[in-house]
């Protein structure tokens, strides 16, 4: 099997497991999209969604949110972590938008990556999930898992992403991206995996994940 048919194999077991992908951040629009993934950075997506409603009922527009003091943003966000440096990116991405872009989330890789605290993966979730623009973000579970299938040598994000879209067509990029975190989480957790009783790992994992003393 060429790792072009395992890859696709792959992409029919999430398909069967994983036909519905939510987005897993609660948001309504592409500016509390945007909030949600910056906030998501080092943390939990359930611990974002039980934050975001209160910072979202203090203001959910870039105009509302521009005229925030930094320190209650902060107070808000502080279980997310990092809040001190979120919080001002917040407030400063909030008055771009406002004063370059009309209030509104630019549909452009370039724009929002050169907005205060989003980095490639934030923007591309972005694009991906607000506005349909093919894009494959690569977050921790995806790199992980990218490299015990033997998608990716695993050597960084930035490779595991461009091996992923070789391997993938774009109409595939931004469902596949989240039927790979959802199974991450539920079957290829990083510790206590079981290679054996994985879907995928059974039939597609590296060698080295059943050694006893294999560390991935």
């Amino acid at each position: 099997m060429t790792k072009k048919e395992k890859a696709m194999d792959i992409a029919r077991i999430l398909e069967d497991l994983y036909p519905n992908t939510p987005i897993p951040l609660k948001h309504k629009d592409a500016y509390t999209l945007l909030i949600a993934v910056l906030l998501s950075a080092q943390c939990t997506d359930k611990r974002v969604n039980e934050i975001t409603p209160t910072l979202f009922a203090l203001a959910d527009t870039p105009k509302e949110m521009a005229k925030k003091d930094v320190k209650t943003i902060e107070e808000i966000i502080r279980p997310c972590g990092l809040s001190p440096r979120k919080s001002k990116a917040i407030k400063k991405l909030s008055k771009i938008l406002v004063d370059q872009y009309n209030g509104k989330v630019p549909a452009s890789f370039e724009a929002l990556e050169s907005l205060p605290g989003v980095g490639h993966k934030t923007a591309s979730v972005v694009m991906s999930q607000a506005f349909g623009v093919p894009a494959f973000p690569v977050d921790t579970h995806i790199h992980r898992l990218a490299y015990r299938w033997a998608l990716s040598t695993g050597k960084n994000v930035e490779k595991t992403e461009k091996d992923l879209k070789r391997l993938y067509p774009k109409e595939m990029w931004n469902k596949l991206h989240l039927q790979i975190i959802f199974f991450g989480r539920e079957y290829c957790k990083a510790r206590g995996h079981h290679p054996e009783e994985c879907p995928i790992c059974k039939r597609h994992g590296r060698k080295s994940l059943f050694l006893k003393k294999a560390k991935v």
